[in-house]
């Protein structure tokens, strides 16, 4: 079986084996769950004060830790 016109006949994007997708859907909510994790309530209470002050939610505040990696 020949590749249609403009195929550079390399292999599929889509991954063929759907085994896999399940793997990384469980890598995905288990990662997901430990950076959402309740932190201490003395960093909790510092996060929340550093949101108020920057006119942001806790939430918002949380996610711009996660992004970026560092507190704003």
């Amino acid at each position: 079986m020949t590749a249609p016109l403009g195929h550079n006949g390399g292999p599929p994007l889509e991954e063929e084996d759907p085994g896999g997708a399940s793997w990384r859907q469980w890598a995905w909510r288990r990662a997901h769950r430990r950076a959402w994790k309740t932190p201490p309530p003395e960093i909790a209470l510092r996060r929340l004060a550093r949101a108020e002050e920057l006119g942001m939610t806790y939430r918002e505040y949380t996610l711009e830790i996660l992004e970026r990696g560092r507190h704003l």
